[in-house]
């Protein structure tokens, strides 16, 4: 099967060292096996989107060299899409009530990536007096095989997640009206053809919803490589919010060189040109997952 990537950014400023490294990751992986690379803008969440911060990541990542091998996909315009999917859902999707305090005060656990596990407050129906607000999928019950999700991952290694225990009935469609990034990322991943998801770290502990999503709508499972994240000074994710600054457009071949150290390659452009460090990096990648070139 041809090998097909993608780099999907949110549009919520510009791009900067985390997303960059994810980006190059992705990229020196389809080019290692000669497949393509597409950008997805997921632009869903519209109340987060910065006006204009998608076209000036689209056009830094030109600046580093870094070219789609296809249009650009845009999940604002694709809502007609998701909602056909939270169709063939519907036997399993349920309203819920719930505020995001009526959740966290009645959590029964915190997932690991710090978010409250649903409780299933409104799992049997919504209480009486209460207008739905979001949209929910279940999840099977603790004793069912379905419920235990494995992943292999070709950075991180086995994952297995149970999702009764580790998240509940998540999202589908939020109190807000916009549809979840789960539906919308698996629904994007199988109509572009994605056979391989590269993304960062923090991402992984998303990645058993999306392979339930894809059994329950008989899409096939992509592979995954989740890697490393960047982090600042105080040990946080690099991003938006802890304050990340935008890269330095006016130095590629630095910004990249230092996102290729971020991801563990030592390489040695022939010479201070775009073209040698992706001659060197494409190869180096290639040497590191045993890709045959």
């Amino acid at each position: 099967m041809p090998y097909i990537g993608r780099f999907a950014p949110s549009p919520t400023g510009p791009l900067h060292a985390g997303s960059l490294v994810a980006a190059l990751a992705s990229y020196l992986d389809a080019r290692a096996y000669h497949g393509q690379w597409l950008i997805r803008i997921e632009d869903i969440d519209e109340a987060r989107t910065v006006p204009g911060s998608a076209e000036d990541i689209i056009s830094s990542l030109h600046d580093f060299g870094m070219q789609p091998d296809g249009d650009i996909l845009w999940q604002s315009k694709r809502k007609s899409r998701y909602e056909q999917a939270f169709e063939q859902l519907s036997s399993l999707a349920y309203p819920c009530g719930c505020s995001r305090k009526e959740i966290a005060d009645s959590r029964i656990s915190l997932a690991s990536d710090g978010a409250a596990i649903y409780p299933g407050t409104c799992r049997h129906g919504l209480i009486p007096g209460r207008s739905p607000r979001a949209w929910r999928l279940r999840v099977p019950e603790p004793d069912r095989p379905e419920d235990v999700i494995d992943i292999q991952d070709r950075w991180q290694g086995v994952f297995r997640e149970r999702l009764s225990a580790s998240v509940g009935d998540f999202v589908l469609k939020r109190a807000d009206g916009f549809w979840a990034y789960q539906l919308a990322v698996v629904v994007d991943d199988a109509e572009q053809g994605i056979t391989d998801v590269v993304r960062g770290a923090d991402l992984l502990e998303s990645t058993a919803r999306q392979v339930y999503l894809q059994q329950l709508l008989g899409y096939p499972m992509p592979r995954y490589l989740h890697v490393p994240v960047v982090t600042n000074a105080r040990g946080e994710k690099l991003s938006k919010q802890t304050g990340a600054a935008a890269l330095d457009r006016s130095r590629p071949l630095q910004v990249l060189m230092e996102a290729a150290n971020a991801l563990g390659l030592n390489i040695s452009p022939a010479k201070n040109t775009l073209q040698a460090f992706w001659e060197a990096a494409v190869p180096a990648w290639a040497r590191r997952f045993g890709i045959n070139e």
